[in-house]
């Protein structure tokens, strides 16, 4: 089985294909965008090459989400060590 990378921005983790996130950035999208990027999900479409517009939106969110949330870390901290 080959394997790609999470979806998280700058993550370089090794997934399965039918995995969008590594297990760190998964459960760091909220609950509701992960069922929803699941309830899009179409076993196969990562071999067959055609997720639907509605799992890429999903998608999309869920990794936008990810993003805002390291952000705010990100910015936290720095925070902390501008003290």
């Amino acid at each position: 089985m080959s394997e790609h990378l999470c979806h998280a921005i700058g993550c370089e983790v090794p997934v399965p294909p039918r995995l969008a996130m590594c297990r760190k950035h998964w459960f760091m999208v909220p609950l509701g965008l992960r069922r929803a990027v699941w309830a899009e999900y179409v076993p196969g479409q990562e071999v067959r090459k055609n997720p639907s517009r509605a799992y890429l939106d999903a998608l999309n969110g869920a990794i936008g989400s990810v993003r805002d949330r390291e952000r705010c870390s990100a910015e936290a901290i720095m925070r902390e060590v501008e003290r």
